[in-house]
């Protein structure tokens, strides 16, 4: 069933499944007394022990040829996956969580630009109309935001989607010798070692209280598998759809701030995250309308036939080896 899906449909469900799993950070974030440096040394290191052991056990002894093959991208999206953490922490604490997700919001913009600009990676127009929808819903959620938080924490906050964007973008022009690309997962691992190491001399090498380690605890098991999904999301998508669809976090998240700690959205917020997730879901609904039309009427899917081909190789190269190995035990 997965197989008969399309790559781009597939990178939506990874994605948004990722999504989904992160939308309770922000919650979790805010609900923490404890200092930045503390909480980013134990965030950065429960979650590079998971995504290190599950790159481990993915890979065994190829996972240093799997790092090598990320390319640029091993030095670009550890620092930009750092960046975005602290940034998002630091936000939080200084501004409401909705002003934080709400510029959130403007990293498909940039990512669209960054991929466009210095990648030559152009978007289908549909993209483009849906991501000036949800900056439009964004900014509607902004407008109800402004005075809820201190300019400086809405400063720290721009610079999260412009991270995101350069690691999603990045990720995405990674192109191996596969259809999806190169995977990037493996060095969240090395984000992470980014992410705890300015914590160490700033002091956050420390306990924290009981009740501050049980959500930390709590983030290092629902964050490992949502930065997976979420970097899986580039082998599938461009970088400015990957972007696109986090904008549920932003809808989710307020949602879950304002259930648990009273951070009441207003009606503007409502208005903006109803354009964005009816842009998202008109989006995805046209998607596979087109999908079925071309199927129906005998079109071939390129994709398929380009991963039934790449299969094929596969297969031919590993009897070939096969062959090899076999021709070999037979010389005395």
């Amino acid at each position: 069933m997965w197989k008969r899906l399309p790559f781009r449909l597939r990178g939506y469900l990874i994605t948004m499944t990722g999504v989904l799993l992160l939308s309770p950070d922000a919650l979790l974030v805010k609900d923490t007394q404890v200092d930045v440096a503390t909480f980013m040394f134990w965030r950065g290191l429960l979650l590079g022990g998971v995504l290190l052991a599950i790159a481990a056990l993915r890979y065994g002894r190829a996972l240093p040829a799997a790092l090598r093959a990320c390319g640029p991208a091993i030095w670009w999206c550890p620092l930009a996956f750092a960046g975005s953490a602290w940034a998002f922490v630091i936000g939080n604490r200084l501004t409401s969580a909705g002003n934080v997700l709400v510029m959130m919001n403007l990293a498909p913009l940039v990512a669209g630009l960054i991929g466009l600009l210095c990648f030559g990676q152009r978007l289908r127009r549909q993209t483009w109309v849906v991501i000036g929808i949800c900056v439009t819903g964004a900014s509607l959620m902004a407008a109800g935001e402004v005075g809820q938080g201190s300019l400086l924490g809405l400063a720290v906050a721009l610079f999260v989607p412009a991270a995101i964007a350069i690691n999603t973008t990045v990720a995405s022009v990674q192109k191996g010798d596969r259809q999806r690309g190169v995977d990037t997962t493996v060095v969240l691992p090395l984000g992470c070692l980014a992410m705890l190491l300015p914590a160490i001399p700033l002091g956050g090498v420390q306990l924290p209280p009981a009740d501050d380690m049980q959500r930390i605890a709590l983030m290092g098991l629902l964050l490992p598998a949502a930065y997976f999904l979420i970097q899986t999301g580039p082998r599938y998508l461009p970088g400015a759809e990957v972007s696109l669809v986090m904008l549920l976090e932003t809808l989710v998240g307020t949602l879950l701030v304002w259930a648990w700690l009273g951070e009441v959205p207003t009606l503007l917020a409502f208005v903006g995250g109803g354009l964005i997730v009816a842009a998202m879901l008109l989006s995805g609904l046209r998607d596979l309308y087109r999908q079925r039309r071309k199927a129906a009427a005998g079109a071939p899917d390129a994709q398929r036939l380009q991963q039934r081909l790449v299969e094929e190789e596969g297969t031919a190269e590993a009897g070939e080896a096969t062959g090899r190995g076999e021709m070999g035990s037979e010389r005395p």
